[in-house]
């Protein structure tokens, strides 16, 4: 059983970054392709990035795109997911989540496993 464990939410200004960490332990971690969901109060969760197994492909709701980056380092059985010029509509639990395949996938419902969350606001 794959457990994921989120680190690095907080409260940050507009404008500014943060690094969102997820540790993986328990299976293969470099057999999983990785994503980030996010789901703020009252709102459905949403997907937010996502990267295949290798590092090789990444994928980016447009909301996201050009701000924040997936990446992946086997070795430490580890996903992050940096986000810079956070705005406060990016106030959200971030949540890490994985399948066992190589493929990346948008919808949460194709994902097997899901840490618990992080806090992230971002203050006006």
């Amino acid at each position: 059983q794959v457990q994921l464990v989120e680190s690095g939410g907080g409260l940050v200004q507009t404008g500014g970054s943060l690094r969102l960490s997820c540790a993986a332990s328990g299976g293969t971690f470099s057999r999983y392709a990785m994503g980030w969901f996010r789901q703020a109060p009252g709102k459905e969760r949403e997907f937010v990035s996502a990267i295949t197994w290798t590092g090789s492909n990444t994928h980016y709701a447009d909301s996201v795109k050009g701000r924040f980056t997936i990446s992946r380092d086997n070795a430490k059985n580890t996903v992050y997911l940096q986000m810079n010029s956070l705005k406060p509509e990016d106030t959200a639990v971030y949540y890490c989540a994985g399948r066992s395949t190589y493929f990346i996938a948008s919808s949460r419902y194709e994902y097997d496993y899901w840490g618990q969350g992080t806090q992230v606001t971002v203050s006006s």
